[in-house]
């Protein structure tokens, strides 16, 4: 009976990360390419940066969705493990730490983008976009939607 405490606990642990974990600048930044557009747009950059900025989000936006389907991969293991007859601790601890750590190289993936991107803005812009990301409300992860979340 412990060890169901121990793993719910773990699962919650886990599964608030994953909707924390780079929900602002991932929505506000990689929504979709009108999305980019448009942001662009708000933060009125020339050619120029226009042209080095949508250089820059070929990488990284494939690099974080191929996170984050890696993310959903072991989610998806670790909730079946979870509920099956037979929860193996062992294989459910791999899935969480192997979540964790693609969590870190997400963030640390958009710390970089976000690094860069502040090379091509000037101070003005930059101004802008802390602004649109500070608004950005993270989404409530889908198992606190599903238990009462908005």
């Amino acid at each position: 009976m412990q060890n169901r405490g121990l793993v719910s606990a773990l699962i919650l642990s886990v599964l608030l990360n994953l909707g924390v974990v780079g929900a602002a600048g991932y929505r506000s930044l990689v929504q979709d390419r009108s999305g980019a557009t448009d942001l662009a747009s708000r933060l009125e950059l020339d050619a120029a940066q226009r042209t080095r900025w949508h250089s820059l989000e070929q990488n990284f936006v494939r690099e974080l969705d191929a996170g984050w389907e890696e993310i959903a991969r072991h989610r998806e293991a670790l909730v079946r493990d979870v509920f099956s007859e037979q929860p193996d601790p062992t294989r459910i601890e791999a899935a969480r730490a192997r979540i964790a750590e693609v969590q870190m190289q997400q963030q640390q993936r958009v710390i970089a983008q976000f690094l860069q991107e502040r090379e091509i803005l000037n101070a003005d812009q930059r101004r802008k976009l802390v602004d649109v990301l500070l608004r950005e409300e993270p989404a409530a992860p889908r198992e606190r939607q599903l238990h009462g979340g908005q």
